[in-house]
C-alpha cells in the first residue's frame, strides 16, 4: 500500500492542512476515523433525540431502545443499497460484498433500514410512528452532518474539476478514486500532484445544518401535526441531496442508465414532504383544527 501523503488544500482559502490521516492503530489493530466519526454521529444523535423526547414529555428511554435495534440493520441497510447500484463491482466476487472496512456505505440505504425498523419498534410498543420520527430527525441530521466529515477523511463524496472559492485539492495517491476529467486538470505542487474537486461532502454537511437549526429554532415550536418535522426533513433534505448529487463524481447509477439513483430519490422525497405539509395545513386551517400534544 502506498503510504499517505496527508496534505489536503483549500487553495483560494489559503489553507493547507497536513497530516491528516485516514486511521489511527491501537494495539495493532486500525480504526478508521470514519467509523469513529459514524459511531460517534450515532451517540450525538442519540443525545439529541433522547433532549427532544424529554421536552416533549416522552420516555427518552424509548430512544436509547430503538437506537439499539437499529444500529445493525442501519450498517447492513447501507451497505446493501451500495451493493446493489455498484452490482458491477461485486458480481464476481461476492465475498467482497462483506469486506465493509474497505469503503461502501450508502446514507439513503440506512435510513430506509431505520425507519422499517422504527415501523417494527412502534408497532411493537404502540407507539406513535410520526411523532417518534419527529423526535429522530434532529438526530438523524447530526449524524449526517458529522458522517460526512467522515468523508472528509476518507477523501471521498466529492464533486468534479473547479476553481471556485471552496475548491479542494487532493493528492491523487491519496483519493479514494479519481475521474479522467479530474487527471488531465491535475496540478503539480511540490512535487507532489493533485486533482482539484468541489467538496460536496462540505455542501451536503453545511446544507443539513441549515435544516437542522431551521427544525431546531423554528418548526418544532410551530409544527401543526405528528409527522410535520419528517416531512421538512424530507423536504429540506431532500432538496439539497438533489442539488449536491448531481456534481457528485461517484454516483450510484440506476442500472445501466447514467441516472443517479440517490438524485431521483432525493426529489421525489422532497416533493413528497412539501406536499404533504402544504396539504395537511390547508385542511387544518379549511376544518379550523389546530394541534394538540
Amino acid at each position: 500500500m502506498n503510504q499517505l501523503i496527508g496534505t489536503i488544500r483549500f487553495p483560494n482559502l489559503n489553507i493547507v492542512l497536513e497530516h491528516v490521516g485516514k486511521e489511527i492503530t491501537i494495539l495493532g489493530f486500525s480504526i478508521h476515523f470514519y467509523g469513529i466519526i459514524i459511531a460517534l454521529g450515532f451517540l450525538a444523535g442519540l443525545a439529541m433525540a433522547m433532549h427532544e423526547a424529554k421536552r416533549t414529555e416522552q420516555n427518552p428511554e424509548d430512544y436509547l431502545d430503538y437506537m439499539l435495534w437499529m444500529v445493525i440493520p442501519a450498517i447492513i441497510g447501507a451497505r446493501l443499497y451500495y451493493v446493489i447500484f455498484s452490482w458491477e463491482d461485486y458480481k464476481d466476487n461476492l465475498l467482497s460484498i462483506f469486506a465493509v472496512r474497505q469503503g461502501g456505505l450508502a446514507i439513503y440505504g440506512g435510513v430506509i433500514a431505520a425507519v422499517l425498523v422504527l415501523i417494527i419498534f412502534c408497532k411493537i410498543r404502540r407507539k406513535s410512528f410520526f411523532l417518534m420520527a419527529d423526535t429522530m430527525v434532529m438526530g438523524l441530521l447530526i449524524g449526517q452532518i458529522m458522517g460526512r466529515w467522515g468523508n472528509f477523511f476518507n477523501r471521498e463524496a466529492f464533486g468534479g474539476y473547479t476553481d471556485g472559492l471552496f475548491a479542494m485539492q487532493i493528492p491523487i495517491a491519496d483519493a479514494s478514486y479519481t475521474t479522467p476529467e479530474l487527471l488531465q486538470k491535475a496540478v503539480t505542487i511540490g512535487g507532489i500532484d493533485y486533482i482539484q474537486v468541489q467538496p460536496t461532502f462540505l455542501y451536503e454537511g453545511l446544507w443539513n445544518l441549515a435544516v437542522l437549526l431551521l427544525i431546531f429554532f423554528f418548526w418544532r415550536k410551530k409544527k401543526k401535526f405528528d409527522g410535520e418535522l419528517l416531512c421538512v426533513y424530507l423536504a429540506g433534505y431532500g432538496l439539497g441531496r438533489c442539488w449536491i448529487e448531481g456534481m457528485r463524481t461517484d454516483q450510484l447509477l440506476l442500472g445501466s442508465t447514467s441516472i443517479p439513483v440517490s438524485q431521483v430519490l432525493a426529489g421525489v422525497l422532497a416533493i413528497i414532504g412539501i406536499s404533504v405539509i402544504v396539504v395537511k395545513r390547508i385542511r387544518m386551517r379549511k376544518t379550523g383544527l389546530s394541534f394538540r400534544k
